[in-house]
């Protein structure tokens, strides 16, 4: 399946979900994705509130996407080691 976005713009309705569900006025949202115009978030918005149930169950599928995705990365043999390379990275940078 794929990500449903915010027409004319990268922004996925997951992500303007989420910054609503935390609290996030139409405007807020707008201050974090300049290129979505208050008239999209409010219309996303209310898309939302109309299918409450529809867009549940989407953003449920998606969560068991990343989720599978994720078990698939982690299990490929050089992920940990380059998880160990990064965390020395940041150690080497914060002692810097």
């Amino acid at each position: 399946m794929g990500s449903v976005r915010i027409t004319g713009s990268r922004v996925t309705l997951d992500t303007l979900v989420a910054a609503f569900k935390k609290g996030n006025t139409a405007e807020q949202i707008q201050d974090s994705f300049p290129s979505l115009s208050l008239r999209q978030i409010y219309g996303a918005i209310s898309y939302c509130l109309d299918y409450q149930e529809d867009v549940e169950t989407y953003l449920n599928e998606r969560q068991v996407e990343a989720d599978a995705i994720r078990r698939e990365i982690e299990s490929q043999p050089r992920y940990g080691e380059f998880r160990e390379k990064l965390r020395r990275r940041r150690a080497e940078l914060i002692d810097a």
